[in-house]
């Protein structure tokens, strides 16, 4: 009989509904504000982090700071591409500048909505990019490589070296600080970027030119 079979229905505790139910909801009303506020594309926050793709976004601060910094380095008419950094390439279109161009490299094909500036990058194929993307073609690389290991910055700082025509700047734990320099020969900045949810690993900046983070 049916009735015999309900006992081995796995049931969710009141608790674990209720979660279940305010996550929805806030999900619910965070696509409605979007939709009522004549949703900017371009916002931090607009794609959700994805934790198994071990991404935190920056606070809007420290993407602005980034931002900016990028700007002044890249120079009038600078290239700046954003390696595993989407926080930071929103940031630079929110500001809609004439100035500069970017690029966003992203192992998450959620950000092929920005068109053409979308190119898929794993770090694990460090320089499988697209023909187009011409060796030290960009003023500066912002690079946040995904995982705090020597194996993924060793394969990004292939990346970066590639496309960079000399200007770095990279965030990562303060534990790569040896790492950091080994492969990209890039010193720590006093600048201490911080992330729209707190990371339990110290993150720092690290450049190889003189900038405005110290």
């Amino acid at each position: 009989k049916m009735d015999d079979d309900d006992d081995d229905i796995p049931q969710l505790s009141s608790h674990t509904l209720a979660a279940l139910q305010e996550f929805y909801l806030e999900q619910q009303q965070r696509e409605g504000m979007k939709t009522s506020q004549g949703f900017n594309q371009y916002s931090i926050g607009s794609i959700e982090e994805d934790w198994q793709l071990s991404q935190f976004w920056y606070s809007d601060e420290t993407a602005s700071r980034l931002a900016n910094e990028a700007v002044v380095a890249a120079g009038k008419g600078g290239r700046i591409a954003c390696v595993s950094a989407p926080s930071v390439y929103q940031k630079l279109k929110e500001q809609d500048g004439e100035d500069f161009s970017v690029c966003i490299l992203e192992y998450d094909r959620r950000f092929s909505v920005y068109g053409e500036e979308f190119i898929f990058y794993d770090y694990n194929h460090p320089l499988s990019l697209p023909e187009n993307l011409l060796p030290h073609s960009f003023d500066i690389v912002i690079a946040d490589p995904p995982y705090l290991s020597e194996e993924c910055l060793q394969k990004t700082a292939e990346t970066i070296k590639y496309l960079t025509k000399g200007k770095i700047l990279l965030c990562t734990g303060a534990i790569m600080e040896e790492q950091a320099a080994k492969h990209l020969g890039v010193k720590i900045c006093k600048f201490i970027p911080k992330h729209s949810r707190n990371l339990a690993n110290e993150f720092r900046c690290y450049v190889n030119y003189a900038s405005g983070l110290d």
